[in-house]
């Protein structure tokens, strides 16, 4: 859509109340994705991922798993995730529980930082890769602002912004892939090019708004004053096809572990 989750819920979108304002735009892209993975010219692609009902059940799980990582924003699912990896790669004893638990929770964990690492991945790589898709985000921010869809233009945000993202949350993340090892010498270059990224953009980032702003401008125009919302071509209306099957909904995550 090109809109937040808070933004998604505020407008009162049909995708948001169908969620009930839950991590709407992840949830909306698992229930898409099933469906699609359900049509009848991927029956032999779905034999090859499972067999029977409950090999289904278990991948089923594990995709709300992954995708529902990737919401950053909602509180509750990143406290849940911290005392998750706490849980797993703790130094302490695991005396009484199952080594194959133990595993898969692990697996679960570190496929779900793996999706997270993939849903920033410009970060953690060249700074020519990182600047191109951080104006293309930058883009969506103000096309929202432009078209009544956001208070505040991003300009006045942005730098900041990156700043505390890289800080809060891109560093972390790198060094957390690191600890688990699951890149092996590659993790080491993703953590690299995160704190190399921050340094150049604590430098240039301020001159580098100021260009996707003016570019911005120049291929959006102006907010102008409007007592409505303009009418966008990005139409929230979903096609209630997709949500006749219950299997299509999705449950949110629980604090489970997803066997792998």
């Amino acid at each position: 859509t090109g809109l937040t989750n808070a933004q998604l819920v505020k407008e009162k979108t049909d995708v948001a109340v169908l969620y009930k304002g839950q991590s709407v735009a992840e949830q909306n892209s698992v229930t898409l994705a099933w469906s699609i993975l359900m049509e009848p010219q991927f029956k032999q692609f779905r034999e090859a991922i499972f067999s029977t009902e409950e090999e289904k059940k278990r991948f089923r799980e594990l995709i709300v798993s992954i995708i529902m990582a990737t919401d950053i924003i909602d509180k509750n699912l990143q406290s849940l995730r911290k005392k998750r990896w706490e849980t797993a790669f703790s130094d302490s004893p695991n005396g009484g529980i199952d080594p194959r638990d133990i595993m898969n929770r692990k697996a679960t964990i570190v496929l779900e930082h793996i999706i997270q690492a993939s849903d920033i991945a410009h970060t953690m790589q060249h700074w020519h890769i990182f600047c191109k898709w951080n104006e293309k985000l930058f883009n969506e921010k103000y096309w929202a602002y432009v078209n009544g869809h956001e208070d505040n233009d991003p300009a006045s945000f942005w730098y900041e912004g990156e700043i505390g993202f890289f800080d809060g949350y891109v560093i972390p993340l790198a060094k957390k892939l690191q600890d688990c090892g699951v890149f092996g010498v590659s993790s080491e270059e993703y953590l690299g090019f995160a704190l190399e990224n921050r340094m150049e953009w604590e430098s240039k980032g301020k001159e580098h708004v100021m260009n996707m702003h003016a570019r911005a401008v120049k291929k959006y125009g102006y907010k102008q004053n409007l007592e409505t919302y303009h009418e966008s071509g990005l139409d929230t209306d979903d096609d209630e096809s997709f949500y006749d099957d219950d299997d299509s909904k999705i449950e949110l995550v629980s604090d489970g572990e997803i066997s792998c």
